[in-house]
């Protein structure tokens, strides 16, 4: 049973989800959730300014193994080309892939669509065809599919007026690792991290909507991930858009690599984090867990429902320090 068919199956629907036929009320499945006394969730936290041994040192530290004789699709943040933190720096999809294949992973394909460039020119001018080329790993371009590559989507609830579409080899994957960057949005997502990388899943015809949906925004942003659920997330925060965003802003360097599996958690560690460095007044000025895409995520059971139900985690004494001060903002919200 892959990924696709175990969302449909959990969620009691008795039929099988084709090409246009969508995912829709009592026949949706959602991304797990902790259940109550279940423990709390963990992330990774290393500081350091090397991504090699961060990416290898945090999933490690994470101490789980979801991609082993697994066909994984790996979700970066190509929105543009821009360079990191707008995108995902190459030296980070390089050093997962290595960690991914010694895991054991038995396949790795990227897929994204980005916007609102063209998602081959994002692709061509980060070099990715190339690299994956090089690393024997497969490619994706969502915005390439035919219409049959796609599902719609209207989960019970939702803020989209008739659903949204999602790229069918992400339901389809039989393991999905996300790879985001630590930044904030100044196009009303307020920040764009784990949560928000969904969105480059869905179709770009969506787009419009989301982007005129000035009170929804932020909601709706959460209900995409409703779609998946990532195996394994991973931050790369060794810089950070403290302001502006997502393609450019004022940076700061923050040294951190994150690794978890709850998308919730992921973010609020990532909120925390811009909080720590100094941020615009939508981060600096609002509790955490009042962030409407979080606040929204905890409505759907997507993850932690609060800051106590996260352990982060780090393996040394300088990580161990910070991730001290990132409980203690974590905490106060």
């Amino acid at each position: 049973m892959n990924r696709r068919e175990f969302m449909i199956a959990v969620a009691g629907g008795a039929f099988a989800v084709m090409a246009g036929e969508g995912l829709t009320g009592e026949a949706w499945g959602r991304g797990p959730a902790p259940a109550a006394g279940r423990g709390r969730s963990r992330v990774a936290l290393i500081k350091t300014g090397d991504r090699a041994a961060g990416i290898k040192r945090a999933i490690r530290l994470l101490g789980v193994n979801p991609v082993a004789g697994k066909r994984v699709l790996l979700k970066p943040n190509f929105n543009t080309a821009d360079p990191f933190p707008a995108s995902t720096h190459n030296d980070t999809l390089i050093h997962l892939i290595a960690e991914l294949r010694e895991m054991g992973a038995k396949t790795i394909t990227i897929g994204e669509r980005s916007g609102p460039p063209d998602t081959g020119d994002v692709l061509r001018e980060k070099g990715i065809y190339e690299l994956c080329r090089r690393l024997d790993a497969g490619l994706v371009n969502f915005e390439e599919l035919p219409p049959e590559g796609w599902v719609k989507v209207s989960p019970p609830g939702n803020h989209w007026r008739n659903g949204f579409l999602v790229a069918k080899p992400v339901l389809d994957a039989e393991c999905v690792v996300t790879t985001c960057c630590l930044k904030t949005h100044g196009y009303g997502g307020v920040f764009t991290m784990s949560l928000k990388l969904s969105v480059g899943i869905t179709h770009k015809s969506n787009m419009r909507e989301l982007h005129t949906s000035f009170l929804s925004q932020r909601k709706m942003i959460a209900e995409i991930n409703q779609a998946y659920a990532p195996a394994l997330i991973l931050l790369d925060g060794i810089e950070a858009f403290v302001d502006g965003g997502p393609s450019k802003g004022p940076k700061k360097k923050a040294d951190v690599i994150l690794a978890g599996t709850d998308r919730i958690a992921i973010d609020a560690v990532g909120l925390a984090l811009l909080k720590e460095l100094g941020s615009n007044r939508e981060i600096m000025e609002k509790r955490i867990f009042a962030q409407e895409q979080i606040a929204r995520a905890v409505e759907l059971g997507l993850g932690v429902r609060s800051a106590g139900e996260i352990e982060i985690v780090a393996d040394d004494q300088p990580g161990e320090r910070y991730a001290e001060k990132v409980r203690q903002i974590l905490a106060k919200g």
